[in-house]
Order: structure tokens, then sequence, then C-alpha cells
């Protein structure tokens, strides 16, 4: 693996999977604790319209995706408060508005658009030093808003209506949280792809899980479960020149089935 590191493109994409392994456990770890793992795949193909508006005005599809991200995000939480809908009803209502619209638009643009296949599937070489400024600053925000309003995510997280009772701004962080699960999908797209995304939000947590029953432990665990499967994919996928964030997904997926295999032994 060393010789690789001479290459900047490598280099790149080293800092560009750590800081994005980061950010996607930390926010998958709520997101599971939540029991919204849905909004993550609700997010990322609502983002679809955005790519797919973006490429028909001829105007940064990232940006679009972004914008779209946001405003899925916050139509969930207001969908759910203001017609009564539950969170995976309003869920669905997003994911298959932003799919239709993306078809729509991708199909309105006018000759071919190769770079579509980069979204939908993810290509971590292409990440630049300007991209990685974005990842470290939106960790930054992000760790530090964990550590003002840790005690409040967590009881949130957990029990939304006792939070509510007790006084905390169960709508600030909700929105917050929400918002903060649109921005770490937008940035994440480029790392595996529409298509996968989901997965990296969500396996480590569920392999954490298995081990640990609080919400710091298994935020940490999965911080180093992303963390040693994203690193080690980027590794072999540049070793086989094969797609790295299939591998990624594929090495979560055998991390929780032999931690599920290992906790049944033991339990036995």
């Amino acid at each position: 693996m060393l010789e690789y590191l001479q290459y900047d493109f490598f280099l790149n994409a080293l800092a560009g999977v750590t800081l994005i392994s980061i950010c996607a456990a930390i926010i998958g770890t709520y997101i599971i604790s939540r029991r919204l793992v849905s909004i993550a795949g609700g997010i990322t193909h609502a983002c679809f319209g955005g790519l797919g508006l973006g490429y028909f005005l001829g105007v940064s599809p990232v940006a679009m995706a972004a914008v779209f991200a946001v405003a899925s995000s916050a139509g969930v939480e207001w969908f759910t408060r203001k017609f009564g809908l539950r969170e995976d009803s309003a869920i669905a209502v997003i994911w298959a508005l932003g799919m239709a619209l993306g078809v729509l638009f991708v199909f309105m643009t006018p000759g071919y658009v190769p770079e579509l296949n980069a979204f939908l599937f993810g290509n971590i070489m292409t990440v630049s030093v300007s991209d990685l400024w974005i990842f470290g600053a939106f960790l930054a925000v992000l760790l530090l808003f964990f550590a003002v309003k840790y005690r409040q995510i967590v009881a949130i997280a957990f029990d939304r209506d006792f939070a509510a009772v007790s006084g905390l701004p169960v709508r600030f962080i909700s929105y917050t949280m929400t918002v903060m699960v649109a921005v770490c999908i937008v940035l994440t797209i480029r790392l595996v792809g529409v298509m996968l995304l989901m997965s990296m939000m969500s396996l480590p947590m569920i392999s954490a899980e298995i081990f640990c029953h609080k919400f710091k432990s298994v935020m940490y665990a999965s911080v180093l479960i992303s963390l040693a499967c994203s690193l080690a994919g980027l590794w072999i996928s540049t070793v086989l020149d094969v797609p790295c964030s299939a591998l990624i997904v594929l090495l979560m997926a055998a991390t929780f089935i032999v931690g599920k295999s290992v906790k049944m032994i033991i339990s036995r």
C-alpha cells in the first residue's frame, strides 16, 4: 500500500474516506437510535431529483442535490407535524417524488449525461482538495453540535415525547439533525453513490449494536468499524481495480455477519 501514497489522488481519497466515514458513523448512530434508517434512503433518492434538475438547468448537480436534500429533510418534519403523517409515510412521499423528478429531468436533458454514473455508483478517486476542506468543515460543525447538545440529542433520539414533556427543544434538535443528515448524504454521494449510501449510514451502527448498548459506545464503535471497512475497501479496490463503494459495503455487511455469528456462539 505504501507505493500508492506517492499519488495525490490516492491521498485525497484516503483523507476523504476517513472524514466521511466518521461523519456517516456519527449521523448513522442518531438515525439508528431514532429508528429512522429509511430517512437516509428517502433523502438519498430525493437527491436524485436535484441531480437531474442540475443537469437539466446546466448548473452544479451537487448544489442542486444539496437544495433537494435539505428541502426534503425539512419536508419530512413538516409533513409529520402539519398533516399528522407517520415519519415513514412522509419519507415514502419524499422518496417517490425525488426519484420521479430525477428521472423526468434526466430524460429531458439534451444528450448523454456521463457524470451521472459517478453519483449513482460513486467514485472516491475523484475527491479533490476543495472537497476535503468542505468535508472537514462539516465534520467540525457536526462534532461541535454534538459536544454542545449531546444530552439533548440522546434524549430526543430515544424518547421524543418524553423529551418534549421535559421541555427540551425537540423541534430545533430534530430539524437540525435532519438537515445534518441531508448535508452528510450530499457530501457522501461522491464516495459511495446514491445506490449504496444508505448501507454506509446503517451497517456499521447495526454491527456496533451487537456488542454495545449505550449511545456513546455505539457511536465510537461505529466510527471504528466504518473507518476500518472504508480504508480496507479503498486499499483492496485500488489493488484489484474494482469499484471502491461496493467493496466498502461488502466489508461492512461481512462485519455484521461475523459479529452476529460470534454473538450467537458466545450466547450458546
